[in-house]
């Protein structure tokens, strides 16, 4: 049987919030679609790791069917499509070592991938199609994003590496920023905690022609090898399996991303750093999506973007804000304005729980310190 994390609370049904771009929090059903590129005379193999892999996903939280198809032109290309309850058990499933491990029989027979997770906004015919939308599990109204894509990797560096791999991150050459004629690079931004590294993209156009872009830059490639001897966890770069499964690992999607629609030339760019307790990832990265989009609309918050990443127990969160970090109010900046719901959800490095702060003068300000992460470098491309 798999096991998950414990599920996020309980979905918002209120009306969408037009500063609300992207979210996986408003209980919406999911379709994800994988488009499967099968090597030439291995459909057989592909079809008996399938058949276990469905028997596997059945018991998942979350899930409530799948459907496989094969091209009527081309019989490598394969089509797997599912249906879940909502994003949030997905993502849980997806970002698990049990899904890493649940995969591996497809690798060999596999050439080429692409996963796209879409809400469910609209679907005809049935006797549920005349029921409300909140009954059916639809998006209640369309997202109206900005055109950008952003997503994360994060990984773990051997203690005592710090400065020296924060050196080689941040005197890299800027790759090109150009993808296609449709996609192109626009932010790479890098912090570190202690010896987490967390990298931050923003991209327009296709995410996964931007990232195969910049792994081939001979730029990138020269700083990926130069950390390598640094890496908690090994990797060959060289070994298609090998990086695979590291960059697997280090997926750091965004789950929500709120923007307060007010431009300042001198917003700051900064990332917080959330440990969650075990399997209150989900939960916790909830608790800062509604908070950011209630302040989106308060005149007094400094943040005027925020997007929230997170992938099992690490959470971050991505902010442009007027001022500096420390020159507001603190719980604004923080993200946190109940005390006890933070202890019951975080823990910090230094071993002070959220309620342990909670009971001092400055609380607030010693949790925001605690959180924050270092910037390593934060570039822009031209035009972006």
């Amino acid at each position: 049987m798999t096991t998950t994390s414990a599920p996020a609370s309980q979905p918002r049904t209120g009306k969408v919030s037009p500063r609300v771009s992207q979210s996986v929090f408003d209980g919406s059903r999911l379709r994800v679609v994988l488009l499967v590129d099968v090597y030439d005379g291995a459909q057989q193999q592909f079809l008996e790791a399938y058949e276990q892999l469905c028997n596997q996903v059945a018991s998942v939280p979350g899930h409530v069917s799948d459907q496989l198809c094969q091209s009527i032109e081309n019989p490598s290309q394969w089509l797997i499509t599912s249906e879940w309850e909502s994003a949030p058990p997905f993502l849980t499933w997806v970002n698990s070592e049990a899904h890493v491990r649940m995969v591996e029989p497809l690798h060999s027979c596999v050439r080429d991938t692409r996963s796209l997770r879409f809400h469910v906004v609209r679907e005809t015919g049935g006797p549920a199609a005349h029921a409300p939308m909140s009954r059916r599990g639809l998006q209640t109204a369309p997202r109206m994003g900005d055109g950008v894509i952003r997503h994360a990797l994060t990984f773990t560096v051997k203690p005592g590496s710090e400065a020296t791999v924060a050196e080689i991150l941040a005197g890299y050459a800027s790759p090109e920023p150009r993808v296609d004629d449709t996609t192109r690079l626009c932010r790479t931004s890098l912090f570190m905690h202690g010896n987490r590294v967390v990298r931050a993209i923003e991209v327009r156009g296709d995410l996964l022609a931007a990232l195969r872009h910049v792994a081939r830059q001979p730029e990138v490639r020269a700083v990926e090898e130069a950390i390598n001897p640094y890496l908690e966890q090994d990797r060959d770069l060289d070994d298609p399996e090998s990086a695979r499964v590291f960059f697997t690992r280090a997926a750091l999607p965004a789950v929500h991303h709120v923007t307060a629609e007010q431009e300042d030339p001198a917003a700051e760019r900064h990332a917080l750093y959330y440990p969650a307790r075990p399997g209150r990832g989900l939960e916790l990265a909830q608790l800062l999506a509604e908070h950011d989009e209630a302040a989106a609309d308060d005149p007094r918050s400094p943040v005027l973007r925020s997007t929230i990443f997170q992938r099992d127990d690490v959470v971050v969160r991505l902010i442009d804000l007027r001022g500096g970090l420390d020159a507001g109010d603190p719980a604004l900046s923080l993200g946190l304005m109940d005390a006890a719901k933070a202890a019951e959800l975080t823990t910090f490095p230094d071993g002070m729980s959220g309620a342990d702060a909670a009971g001092r003068d400055g609380d607030l300000r010693h949790l925001l310190k605690l959180a924050r992460m270092e910037l390593v470098t934060d570039r822009r491309s031209p035009e972006a």
